[in-house]
């Protein structure tokens, strides 16, 4: 196979989904397949995309009162057995460390899976006095966790990059504010930075975090129907404070048990990038996150090489001074069709292309990334510009995500009417329930569809007048709707 050829993405993104992505993941250069099943190993382009993320959502985290700390990879047996005691539901597929060297441990070791179970033990210790709330730790960390089968580079591995935020807080009001505070957040993440519309709500009580109060949630759509749960932020109420002694002294004098929170978000979020934005020839990137923003591309013959590199060479120090990240390409041995290619399939947002046409007129030939729209523009003024082209880069990307969001949810009121949407068309289908997780099990045994969230009441939802006011029936089982839920299949 020619280079040329390796270069180019040979599968449908509308017809084999699940190959284009893994295409496009290693040809983009953002991940290899390692030796072990399940893991993969993440190149230098695909962790920018993740420091990105990390830079990003860690100075929102420190600006509301968060602070790093990390605590260790292996969770002795007794202090997860203590969680598995006091949450009913958590069973996770854990990873065991039974020797070090040639000697069998005395007690063994998972591989951290989460860390509840090792950082509330240690909240309870830093809390005393109500002086000491609300207390806010949160670590970048991996973890895994082995229940990953059908596994896919980002969306699902058995080892995963992710945050983790703890707090602990003197009422269940101060809690709550702290969980929407980072569901905000979360949601800033891909509307701000990745350029993803998502719904929000929470979790229905069955599928809510094991000993939880609520699980709030954040969902994208991905282009081939299915939805990624995208980030959760989990109120806690009391159990895992009373189960680990997490109490504080008040004003009083008197002894109370804290109230906390749990949060997290993990490169799933990178999968989700890659699948809604790339396309047929490869990644495709909002300037905000692309870790090579610019790339400029001289086109010479041999009578004009000199003046074409020496006026590229400048515009891309100018941009590089500028505070863009400028790739300046100028190798001999690639003509500049194979270029254009190679930087499309790599997911760089903008292309200057200058020739001699371009020298001689002192302008600059503008390529969008997403659509291979072009412009000439002046030299003069030409960061400002380019800012600008970012700016409706992003917004290209943003609204083609938001019409395949808006065109995609679709109302149900009857059983049929949610297998027949699901199946024919993916998406959302957002009905009337009544809450009962029978009706949930019903759709998901038939076709694969669960219930992915549930509406905040203050969200726009056609179904919620008329389910508080009693007048909706579930759709499944004809009883009383209590809630409107969003079913969808998904990652």
């Amino acid at each position: 196979m020619s280079r040329q050829q390796d270069l180019g993405i040979t599968e449908s993104k509308e017809h084999s989904p699940g190959e284009w992505y893994a295409e496009v993941v290693r040809k983009a250069g953002l991940a290899d397949y390692a030796p072990m099943g399940g893991f993969i190993v993440t190149r230098p382009r695909g962790y920018a995309l993740w420091e990105a993320i990390k830079s990003y959502l860690d100075d929102q985290f420190k600006s509301t009162g968060v602070e790093n700390a990390y605590f260790p990879l292996f969770i002795p047996e007794n202090y997860l057995e203590r969680e598995k005691e006091i949450v009913e539901g958590f069973d996770p597929e854990v990873a065991w460390v039974t020797h070090g060297g040639h000697n069998e441990l005395e007690e063994r070791l998972a591989v951290r899976p989460t860390s509840e179970s090792i950082i509330a033990p240690f909240i309870s210790r830093w809390v005393r006095s109500h002086r000491d709330l609300p207390l806010r730790v949160n670590q970048w960390c991996s973890v895994v966790r082995w229940e990953a089968t059908d596994t896919k580079p980002f969306f699902r591995t058995k080892e995963f990059l992710w945050q983790e935020g703890h707090t602990a807080h003197r009422d269940h009001e101060g809690a709550w504010e702290e969980t929407m505070l980072r569901l905000d957040q979360y949601e800033s993440v891909f509307t701000d930075l990745l350029a993803i519309p998502i719904l929000r709500g929470r979790k229905p009580d069955h599928d809510k975090f094991p000993g939880a109060h609520t699980t709030t949630t954040i969902e994208a759509l991905m282009p081939d129907g299915k939805s990624v749960q995208s980030a959760t932020s989990h109120h806690l109420g009391q159990t895992f404070a009373e189960a680990f002694g997490i109490t504080y002294v008040d004003e009083d004098e008197n002894e109370h048990l804290s109230y906390t929170t749990s949060w997290g978000l993990s490169w799933r979020a990178l999968g989700a990038l890659i699948m809604t934005h790339s396309d047929g020839q490869g990644l495709s990137l909002p300037p905000a996150i692309a870790p090579t923003q610019v790339v400029v591309v001289p086109i010479w013959q041999e009578d004009s090489r000199a003046e074409v590199l020496d006026y590229a060479d400048g515009v891309a120090t100018n941009l590089d001074d500028a505070g863009f990240s400028v790739e300046f390409d100028d190798r001999d041995e690639r003509n500049p069709g194979f270029k254009f290619n190679e930087w499309e399939l790599k997911g760089v947002p903008l292309r200057i292309e200058i020739g001699p046409n371009e020298v001689e007129d002192d302008e600059v030939t503008l390529v969008h990334r997403p659509d291979s729209a072009s412009t000439v523009e002046n030299r003069a003024d030409l960061a400002e510009t380019v800012r600008d082209e970012m700016d409706e880069i992003e917004a290209k990307l943003y609204v083609a995500a938001e019409a395949n969001l808006e065109e995609n949810v679709r109302d149900a009121d009857a059983r049929n009417e949610i297998l027949g949407t699901i199946g024919q068309h993916g998406g959302y289908v957002r009905t009337p329930w009544c809450g009962d997780e029978a009706c949930e099990t019903e759709i998901k045994d038939q076709i694969a569809a669960e219930i992915v969230l549930v509406p905040f009441p203050d969200d726009e939802d056609k179904h919620l007048g008329s389910v508080l006011a009693g007048e909706a029936d579930c759709a499944i089982c004809g009883e009383k709707a209590v809630e409107t839920a969003y079913f969808a299949k998904n990652y």
